[in-house]
């Protein structure tokens, strides 16, 4: 019994030791944003970090507050479907459940995102028609459905941010929610 008992001991330090990161993990996001009243890729980290739950059923888990929100949508956009120009119709998030969207700008060619639906999935659009007048262009290329959750949030409030760097995200700029998922 103390032998199984000192092999666990260790594991359960090392766990522990893998929960405390030295630096906070914070989400790194692809957003639609806006400067000199044209639509922009941006890639977002929060500023609030990762937190461990103590609540019952995520007990031990990384949980990440969004902020308040306001009514929810849960969209069904068909295979090989256009949604053309259009601005975000509120500051909101995005959660592609399923499939693949495809985002590009008017007037900027170089610079598109491809959002996978599942843990990738997250974005968030702030290039509403107040402060963008070019707004983006989303499609959804797969061969499958695209299921979405639209967000918006109370008052139309942006989460606190900085701005990593132009354009969406990286793998690179996500990497650290893998490491969310190990035993």
């Amino acid at each position: 019994m103390m032998h199984k008992v000192g092999r666990i001991f260790p594991t359960a330090m090392l766990l522990a030791a893998l929960l405390q990161p030295s630096v906070a993990l914070q989400l790194n996001i692809t957003a639609l944003g806006a400067a000199n009243n044209a639509s922009t890729l941006e890639c977002w980290q929060m500023d609030t970090p990762f937190t461990i739950s103590t609540q019952k059923g995520t007990s031990g888990s990384a949980q990440l507050q969004l902020g308040n929100t306001s009514t929810m949508s849960y969209s069904v956009l068909p295979a090989q479907y256009n949604a053309g120009v259009h601005n975000a119709p509120a500051n909101q998030w995005v959660i592609f459940l399923t499939g693949l969207a495809y985002i590009t700008l008017p007037g900027d060619k170089s610079t598109s995102a491809y959002v996978p639906g599942g843990q990738f999935g997250l974005i968030f659009a702030a290039d509403t028609a107040a402060v963008s007048g070019t707004g983006h262009n989303t499609s959804y290329p797969g061969i499958t459905e695209t299921v979405a959750l639209q967000i918006p949030t109370l008052d139309g409030e942006i989460p606190s941010h900085s701005i990593l760097h132009s354009g969406p995200c990286t793998a690179n700029d996500t990497l650290g929610l893998l490491g969310l998922a190990a035993p």
